[in-house]
């Protein structure tokens, strides 16, 4: 199922079924390795998909502060959660979408789904359901899955991942909730990403176009990348979305595509600065043009 989220569409399915999980893996081409995150209607409907033990205080006071919302804890795995799911690991990545659609859905499936962007792996995150049926619509089968149309997503880039397993907690991928507002609800600091990828966005490389992703620190940075590309006869549009970071989130992924459906080799995109929400853009840009397919 194409299931909208706050952050972007999930290809979601039965979290405790094993074939199902297997399909999103397959509809994907996901490494079975690389672990999914695990969402419930509201925390109740997780219980038994997580073990909390240490982890049991700054859990509550994540969960309690930010969900519904765009926030996955890493904790130890309870004994609902199947193997393939962590592939194999001893924790699990699980949170609460704030979407009336993705609540909907989960409360008439009566447990939790898993669910990662709904696109093919490693390439750009849909935040339509358009996006989703572009991507996946020939890999999906008419008799069983359905893709739920919850309008755009109103975020636009994926969840904030905080890792609770370790002795101090580590943002593992930005996203809306930043670093300093899980330092200031855990009245702790918190670490930046360390050790071996353990959950999703963790990859050098990811969230890349077809066309060439460059970047630029300014305006003026941006102009002159561009007229040096455009001297090589490369087509290539400029993308500065730094006066508004929420709407620039919104139409991240928009804008990648949109380079590829207008055709061009390469689109420059304006940094943002490197505070709030301005770390996940960063981090989403900074993958694209390392994974972008030249």
């Amino acid at each position: 199922m194409g299931l909208p989220t706050e952050t972007v569409y999930g290809l979601a399915a039965d979290a405790s079924n094993p074939d199902a999980v297997a399909r999103i893996f397959a509809v994907k081409g996901r490494p079975t390795g690389h672990p999914l995150i695990v969402h419930g209607a509201d925390v109740e409907m997780l219980a038994e998909w997580v073990a909390l033990g240490p982890a049991a205080e700054a859990f509550t006071a994540l969960a309690t502060a930010c969900w519904p919302g765009p926030l996955t804890l890493i904790v130890p795995r309870g004994p609902r959660v199947i193997d393939s799911v962590t592939g194999g690991r001893s924790t699990v990545g699980v949170r609460v979408p704030a979407h009336p659609a993705a609540t909907d859905v989960l409360l008439r499936l009566g447990r939790p789904a898993a669910a990662p962007s709904a696109n093919l792996f490693g390439q750009v995150s849909p935040t339509t359901a358009a996006h989703v049926l572009a991507d996946l619509g020939d890999l999906l089968d008419p008799t069983r899955d359905v893709i739920v149309d919850g309008g755009p997503a109103v975020v636009g880039v994926e969840s904030t991942i905080v890792d609770l397993t370790v002795d101090q907690p580590q943002v593992l991928r930005a996203g809306a909730i930043d670093a300093a507002t899980i330092s200031r609800l855990l009245d702790a600091p918190v670490a930046r990403a360390g050790g071996p990828s353990r959950a999703s966005g963790m990859l050098a490389a990811h969230y890349a176009p077809r066309a060439e992703v460059l970047l630029a620190d300014t305006p003026e940075s941006a102009a002159g990348i561009a007229g040096r590309e455009r001297a090589r006869g490369r087509r290539v549009a400029v993308v500065d979305r730094t006066d508004d970071l929420v709407e620039a989130a919104r139409q991240l992924y928009a804008d990648l595509r949109a380079a590829d459906a207008d055709g061009l080799d390469a689109v420059v995109v304006v940094l943002p600065p490197a505070e709030g929400l301005g770390h996940a853009l960063r981090d989403r840009l900074t993958k694209a043009a390392a994974g972008s397919r030249r």
